[in-house]
């Protein structure tokens, strides 16, 4: 396992493709979590034969940049060690980089909620560790939001409203808890419960309801095994939008229990649509929650890269 910092001048025999996995590792991922297991399995990979080039992010977003300049150097497989932001930050250093269609994207999840995988059955350390080991790979969509200062990469679901508020209040006081601690802070904005009015635009129609939330992924779990649109696919070229309406407490509670089975689209309250693309109509600025990280930013329009790259899963 060869840890190297990337910067300064590199011979040109560098800037080859490299066929080992470059390796991301968010050491703070899951509230320290990663820290802990991550070293024990990848040592366990290149038992299996794996060879890992292995670098550890500093600072939020670092994950971004050193996949962006390992890109450019000529690595073309990667492993996100880390939570679905870690694999988000990543995947928008390929991106950005021009090169994610050539690129094939491996994860260990090591974070707080871990959902993203569970579209694949993976579920554990385990079954990740396994896949990368068969190193098979399939296509997978990436999303693009674009907002009035740039543009954002993503590759598991976005949510405003309520969605983003519990994720803020997750992040801040109940990450240590992994996927429960959503759970926890879910009720307690329940309590304090608030409204949003997002206009939208999609299918050739403007979708300007209030709601207590709004959804719009990629795949179909958030918060770990919250199935929240469980009609997407990852590799289908469309978006999925879920937004529910102005729920009262008790109903909002009923609704967040069926989030789990994914029978909370059957509601009246509840619709969903798929669209390759969507506006946003006179945006406020926001809180938005992608990928498990929390922005602040005023959101334009989501978009659909279709097969924008590998996932080894």
């Amino acid at each position: 396992m060869r840890a190297k910092p990337l910067g300064g001048d590199r011979p040109a025999i560098e800037r080859t493709v490299s066929s080992a996995l470059y390796a991301i590792v968010n050491r703070a991922a899951g509230g320290g979590r990663c820290a802990k297991a991550a070293p024990g399995t990848l040592h366990a990979l290149e038992r299996h034969g794996l060879s890992l080039d292995v670098v550890f992010t500093e600072r939020p977003k670092h994950a971004t940049e050193l996949a962006r300049r390992a890109a450019g150097a000529g690595h073309r497989r990667f492993l996100s060690v880390g939570g679905d932001g870690t694999a988000a930050e990543v995947v928008n250093g390929l991106v950005t980089a021009g090169v994610a269609h050539e690129c094939a994207l491996g994860m260990l999840p090591l974070g707080t909620g871990n959902s993203f995988l569970r579209d694949f059955g993976i579920t554990d350390l385990q079954a990740a560790s396994d896949a990368i080991v068969r190193g098979k790979s399939t296509s997978i969509d990436v999303l693009r939001l674009t907002h009035e200062d740039g543009v954002i990469h993503f590759i598991n679901t976005m949510g405003t409203g309520f969605v983003a508020r519990a994720g803020e209040l997750t992040n801040d006081r109940f990450k240590f808890l992994g996927a429960a601690g959503y759970v926890a802070a879910v009720l307690i904005c329940v309590a304090g419960l608030e409204y949003e009015q997002n206009t939208l635009r999609y299918a050739g129609a403007v979708d300007d309801a209030q709601t207590v939330l709004s959804s719009f992924s990629n795949s179909q779990y958030t918060g770990g095994s919250m199935r929240m649109a469980p009609d997407a696919q990852v590799a289908d070229g469309m978006l999925d939008v879920v937004r529910a309406g102005p729920l009262r407490r008790a109903a909002l509670v009923r609704a967040f229990g069926r989030i789990y089975s994914g029978t909370h689209t059957e509601l009246e309250q509840v619709w969903t649509s798929q669209v390759a693309r969507l506006e946003f109509v006179s945006p406020s600025y926001q809180a938005v929650l992608i990928d498990g990280d929390l922005y602040h930013l005023r959101p334009l329009a989501i978009d659909v890269l279709p097969s924008a790259i590998q996932l080894i899963a």
